[in-house]
């Protein structure tokens, strides 16, 4: 699935409340493809209870929940979490439980006592050095909250030489602080997602590879969405924005088309596993 170009946004007051809502409006439908696969692949649907992690503004949760799954989701981000919340509030009632909450998946366990049957992470690994223990224990913990042979989804990205966002990930790099682990990106590894699932307790089960091409209507949405997704962070406080978006719109240049669009293929990866 090609995702649609994104029209220019306005800037809201705050940069932070701005970027959660450029996340919302820009970036994350262009994760819409790796969604849909992981939900035709796992038959998502009324019987599916259903735990995000990292759920952002909620797009993937919306999706899931418009199948029949009663939806879960939790985020470290409270601007994100609310406009999931807002997402989620419009669909119909009757639609299915929803929970969200900020923090670990503890916040949004079910009263009764039923576990979930589907985690997913759908947040790509940008970088190494992340912190991987510390994405295994939180994986293990939220396992913990799932029931025996419930599937868990981990995404990255595919190879570097399929991912034209690979050009702008390593402006992040080097502009972030070199003593601040996520400025150390890396292209991601063959086998990433099932050394973390392995690292985590459970048991890798199946993969895929989906098409997510990040299209914009020009430059300017381009910077914005990709400034978004978190992986510039450590560019931004270690240098001025007006220098992390200069060296940005250079590397964008040669995917930018006759008509201004700016038009980045990538590739990214899926991994299944399940709760032991």
């Amino acid at each position: 699935m090609t995702p649609t170009l994104v029209r220019r946004q306005r800037p809201s007051s705050s940069p932070s409340r701005s970027r959660a809502r450029d996340w919302a409006e820009i970036q994350e439908r262009m994760l819409v493809p790796l969604y849909e696969a992981v939900h035709e692949r796992l038959d998502v649907g009324p019987g599916t209870r259903l735990l995000s992690l990292g759920c952002g503004s909620g797009l993937a949760l919306l999706m899931a929940a418009a199948r029949g799954a009663s939806v879960s989701g939790v985020d470290t981000d409270p601007r994100r979490l609310e406009l999931a919340r807002e997402r989620l509030a419009s669909r119909p009632h009757g639609a299915g439980v929803t929970r969200l909450g900020l923090g670990g998946p503890e916040c949004v366990l079910d009263p009764e006592g039923r576990r979930f049957n589907l985690l997913t992470a759908f947040e790509p690994l940008h970088h190494a050095g992340c912190g991987l223990g510390d994405l295994a224990r939180s994986l293990a913990r939220a396992a913990a909250c799932a029931e025996r042979g419930a599937a868990v989804v981990l995404a990255g990205w595919g190879p570097q030489e399929r991912c034209s966002a690979s050009a702008a990930l390593r402006v992040a790099a080097r502009l972030g602080d070199p003593m601040t682990a996520v400025a150390r990106w890396r292209p991601s590894g063959r086998d990433d997602l099932e050394n973390l699932a392995l690292r985590a307790g459970l048991r890798p089960d199946g993969s895929g590879r989906v098409s997510c091409p990040y299209g914009y209507a020009d430059m300017g949405s381009a910077i914005r969405g990709l400034l978004s997704t978190g992986a510039f962070d450590a560019a931004l406080r270690a240098a001025e924005e007006e220098q992390v978006t200069k060296e940005l719109t250079e590397a964008l240049q040669p995917y930018v088309r006759t008509d201004g669009t700016v038009w980045m293929p990538n590739v990214f990866r899926y991994l299944v596993a399940r709760v032991p």
